[in-house]
């Protein structure tokens, strides 16, 4: 396929490829009948601006990188549609990648996105993510990149969180107000900030009622509907089954539900459940699962306003942190059947 270019319209009309240039940048020194008779002829001719050259005249690619650990739970792929949002309305293209909770894929990825010339990114750790030295060395570079939900404290970037610890805290509290007094916690990835922050809500709302935990009351569970599972037939068999079940995210505490269910329990006169993160199986599984909502659109929105602002402001800019703020969606699995 030919394609048409300005030397083919500076051709067919006689005139200088800068002249040209200068009528499709619309700048002020060419004369409105001349830069109208370029435009209705190079529309006429087929010809269509080159994205590349324009990307290469600005010294950015107006490519954004966004890397999750997994696309099969709701969250991550509402955070990307809130960031495509701003970015492309900015015209910034987005390449997404996942890392399926590697950390020697995800830092792959992160590198084919470098080299590949992104202007920026967007990154929530894998679950496996403990050596932040390429990031660092990215960082001091002046690299752009926000991390969101899963971040390392440790790094001096941009982030933008979820307020895990006082939304644990007030999830594990309507349980207790409910009547649970034997809560067991399916703890997340401890290697993330964020199962940390959930714990400890978790550890302060039994402090605040004054009612002790012991090491029973922690389970380490991952985040998957199968580690749910497993946990479940594995408190059955022991039977140690407590009064109530506060996951550190949805799936588990599907899963663990699932099971009990397949095994007699009645949900919540038996035993109770919360999640965390409202996944679409929330509202789905029965009964509906009682959990916390997070701002996922608005997650992905500042986290692109963040980024676009650390691109276009790239010596003023300084490191920032935003939490946000979620809501406790209270269902049929915790509320106490009197």
């Amino acid at each position: 396929m030919d394609y048409v270019t300005i030397k083919d319209v500076a051709k067919r009309l006689n005139l200088a490829v800068s002249t040209i240039s200068r009528a499709f940048n619309d700048k002020y020194d060419i004369k409105k009948e001349t830069k109208e008779l370029i435009l209705k002829t190079a529309a006429e001719m087929g010809y269509h601006p080159n994205p590349m050259a324009k990307k290469l005249t600005q010294k950015r690619s107006f490519n954004i990188g966004i890397v999750v650990p997994e696309f099969i739970n709701g969250f991550f792929p509402e955070v990307i549609i809130g960031a495509q949002e701003i970015l492309f309305e900015k015209g910034y293209q987005v390449l997404i990648t996942q890392s399926n909770e590697s950390y020697e894929s995800e830092i792959k990825n992160v590198k084919t996105l470098v080299d590949n010339m992104v202007d920026g990114l967007i990154i929530s750790l894998s679950s496996e993510s403990k050596n932040t030295d390429y990031y660092q060395t990215l960082i001091d570079k002046g690299f752009p990149i926000v991390f969101f939900n899963r971040v390392n404290t440790k790094l001096k970037s941009s982030k933008i969180l979820f307020n895990d610890y006082k939304w644990a805290l007030f999830a594990t509290e309507h349980l207790i107000t409910q009547g649970y007094k034997n809560i067991v916690h399916l703890e997340g990835l401890e290697s993330l900030t964020l199962s940390k922050e959930r714990k400890r809500g978790f550890i302060d709302a039994h402090k605040k009622y004054k009612i002790e935990l012991t090491s029973n009351h922690f389970i380490k569970s991952g985040f998957t509907i199968e580690s749910g599972k497993a946990t479940a037939e594995i408190m059955i068999k022991n039977n140690q089954i407590p009064n109530a079940i506060f996951a550190s995210c949805d799936p588990p505490a599907i899963g663990a539900m699932m099971v009990f269910k397949e095994n007699g329990y009645k949900i919540p006169t038996d035993i109770a459940f919360v999640g965390f993160t409202e996944s679409k199986l929330a509202g789905l599984i029965n009964p509906p699962l009682t959990s916390v909502m997070q701002p996922t659109h608005d997650i992905g929105v500042e986290a692109a306003k963040m980024l676009l602002d650390q691109i276009e402001n790239p010596h003023a800019y300084l490191p920032q942190t935003i939490i946000l703020n979620g809501t406790l969606n209270i269902r049929e699995s915790s509320v106490k059947i009197i």
